[in-house]
């Protein structure tokens, strides 16, 4: 096998552009939990709630879990979570904004995925059986090559991250 060059892109040539990027996942969590949600209450408090500070502190220290990740200064960090009654589950976006020569799309998707293991960790006194999955990036924009959007589409994009 051949040596590994592991390199940080130079983007100092690149042109700095406001940037925005949203991720998605899904974490099924079953009607015991689901209805403890609907309440806003499990016994170590409300997950929703503490799932977005984990999302704005995952995507602020990025660079310090992907080792090639430029550290940018962030404008902006949101994160939306919506019950989905009738797959028991809790559907997590996030939208990270900054300008700046690169994109934030790690930032996004390390905010979707602290939020889901957050919502995990205040689950799992009442069920064990918990399950994460769909974690992807939906949209991202900025930069030379514009917007993207995932193939599968946006349709189920909360309105307020479409525009």
């Amino acid at each position: 096998m051949a040596d590994q060059n592991y390199r940080m892109v130079d983007v100092g040539g690149k042109a700095i552009t406001r940037r925005r990027a949203v991720a998605t996942g899904r974490i099924v969590v079953g009607p015991e939990v689901m209805a403890h949600l609907r309440e806003g209450e499990l016994p170590k408090g409300d997950p929703l709630r503490l799932a977005e500070v984990a999302a704005i502190l995952a995507a602020k220290r990025t660079p310090d879990l992907l080792p090639l990740c430029h550290p940018l200064m962030l404008d902006h960090v949101g994160l939306i979570c919506r019950l989905n009654e009738a797959d028991q589950a809790v559907d997590v976006f996030a939208t990270v904004v900054t300008s700046a020569r690169t994109g934030v799309e790690m930032e996004a998707l390390a905010a979707v995925n602290a939020a889901l293991l957050t919502i995990w960790d205040l689950s799992k006194p009442i069920e064990a059986a918990l399950a994460i999955g769909g974690v992807k990036l939906l949209l991202k924009e900025g930069g030379k090559s514009g917007r993207w959007e995932h193939p599968d589409g946006l349709a189920d994009l909360p309105a307020e991250l479409a525009a």
